[in-house]
């Protein structure tokens, strides 16, 4: 976890999650951002049929709901994916730390720079590529290399997969 991170999760309440538990829904107001302390959660967008497509998946030392401060409804969900340790930053909380540490704005652009290129790279994969290409595309960015090997440390679901590249499991 990056000294910023560390800082930021200071200025909140640290709070418990289960695993599954949804922290954040798409169209609630926003008032909170939360740093992982340990676990990881999903972010991701859904219908009422059941369909759904993972965003993006935040370990510990990350942070989510950074969008919380421009007083707009919730962009995504996020749930946790195992049990998850959060510090809870309340968007007071948050101004009064940007003001004290002014250097973690540059932190924070720099995040959501990289944020958004992840959204652009998503949409140009579900808009250029066919559903083999996706998969193909998640594998290789999931993938580290290991004695000269490309393996996925974490276990996936063909559920998980489908998820993560908008198409059916079955595809």
């Amino acid at each position: 976890m990056t000294g910023v991170v560390q800082a930021l999760a200071a200025h909140g309440m640290v709070r418990h999650y289960p695993k599954n538990a949804i922290i954040i829904t798409e169209g609630d107001p926003s008032d909170l951002l939360y740093v992982i302390l340990t676990g990881s959660v999903k972010v991701y967008l859904s219908q009422e049929g059941g369909k759904e497509i993972i965003l993006d998946v935040h370990r510990a030392g990350s942070y989510v709901g950074e969008m919380a401060f421009d007083d707009q409804p919730r962009s995504a969900s996020v749930m946790t994916l195992e049990l998850c340790t959060l510090s809870v930053v309340t968007q007071s909380r948050f101004r009064e730390f940007l003001k004290q540490k002014p250097k973690a704005v540059e932190h924070l652009i720099r995040k959501l720079i990289q944020r958004a290129r992840t959204a652009t790279e998503t949409v140009r994969s579900l808009a250029l590529l066919d559903v083999y290409g996706r998969v193909a595309r998640l594998l290789l960015a999931l993938a580290e290399e290991k004695d000269g090997r490309l393996t996925i440390a974490q276990p996936l679901t063909q559920q998980d997969i489908a998820h993560r590249v908008g198409c059916s499991r079955e595809m």
